[in-house]
């Protein structure tokens, strides 16, 4: 049963195979329900998959398999709070290495078009360090990385 607020995430045709990969990446996650189109219908065939219900990390998701009209864009991305590198580089080579792109700043894209941002806590606790000056070096590291260094970023609060 679907939660009372869902996130629905359009995806051309590849909802079941998006969700089955977040479902074993990521904790807290799993497909729950997969729904068939009762007949035919614009962007497919009666009983292609329609729907698919999953969480990710414990957020209630709905895949739609809606066609090409509308792709996945930055306006929206999970951010992924992770306690260590080995979870940072763990999640972050899952999608990249999975079909997916590099982008800046902690962020990445899986191949379905979907956007990522794997962003270790000691960057956010480092951007909002209370010291204007320390938060300065931490940015300023971060500003340069792809998938973000934990070593960098404590050594740009150090100074």
């Amino acid at each position: 049963m679907l939660a009372k607020n869902t996130v629905c995430l359009w995806f051309d045709g590849a909802a079941q195979q998006a969700a089955e990969f977040y479902a074993a990446t990521f904790p807290d996650s799993k497909v729950t329900a997969i729904h068939r189109a009762p007949s035919d219908y614009p962007m497919g065939k009666e009983d292609d998959v329609l729907t698919v219900e999953f969480t990710v990390m414990g957020i209630p998701c709905i895949g739609l398999n809606g066609g090409p009209i509308f792709p996945h864009t930055e306006a929206f991305s999970f951010q992924v709070a992770t306690d260590d590198q080995e979870e940072t580089d763990r999640l972050w080579n899952a999608i990249v290495g999975n079909g997916g792109q590099e982008s800046a700043c902690g962020w990445c894209k899986d191949k379905w078009g979907l956007n990522w941002q794997i962003s270790p806590r000691a960057l956010t606790s480092a951007v909002a360090h209370p010291d204007k000056a320390v938060a300065k070096r931490a940015f300023a590291a971060m500003m340069g990385m792809t998938k973000i260094d934990i070593a960098a970023i404590e050594a740009a609060v150090k100074g």
